[in-house]
């Protein structure tokens, strides 16, 4: 009999993805702090890849001891410009200036999953994707911003790469899962391995 599966949060773009690859699963988001969690982190200079593990590991664990039997997935995204460590933006401004200080800049997105069963960590990964914004001006970000409207404010970023976020970049290297915040096929490896889906 196969283990449930439950993705311990709310983010369209990883369940569009599960479903997409035809998983089963519930989608509980975790109640935490993720700014707390964030802030604690970042003050103890760990790096941005330990960052999205940690609060990965944060979202499993506080649903898996809700539900104990199941295997639990916690996922976070980090993104980084050198030290500088970014957060979805707060407002339009906020993502403005977000998109500015990319412009001409390579970026990294570390990407976190986390797989738990009655609280304790089963397998867990980092991947990494590096992601170089073309030189932008203030007039096409503010009607690139214009035409996206409050969906910048979803990402940190303040881009979708699935949508018209695309024409900010002159080259990606990593995989597009990992952009999208969720590492999908060593994650289907493991799911295959643990007998949570059809080998």
């Amino acid at each position: 009999m196969k283990q449930d599966l439950i993705l311990a949060s709310s983010s369209a773009p990883r369940q569009m993805l599960m479903r997409n690859a035809g998983l089963v699963f519930s989608a509980i988001p975790a109640d935490i702090d993720e700014r707390a969690i964030d802030e604690r982190l970042e003050k103890s200079g760990v790096s941005p890849q330990e960052v999205a593990l940690e609060l990965a590991k944060a979202k499993a664990c506080a649903v898996s001891k809700l539900h104990p039997a199941a295997i639990v997935l916690g996922c976070d995204q980090t993104m980084a410009l050198g030290s500088r460590v970014y957060h979805k933006p707060k407002d339009m401004d906020e993502a403005h200036s977000h998109l500015m200080s990319l412009s001409g800049k390579t970026h990294r997105l570390n990407s976190a999953a986390v797989l738990m069963k009655d609280g304790e960590t089963i397998w867990q990964i980092v991947t990494t994707a590096d992601l170089t914004v073309r030189t932008l001006t203030d007039d096409f970000v503010t009607r690139h911003l214009e035409k996206v409207g409050t969906k910048a404010l979803t990402s940190v970023g303040a881009y979708q790469l699935e949508g018209e976020g695309i024409q900010l970049f002159t080259s990606i290297e990593g995989d597009y899962f990992t952009i999208l915040g969720l590492s999908l096929l060593p994650l289907l490896e493991k799911l295959r391995e643990l007998g949570v889906i059809d080998g």
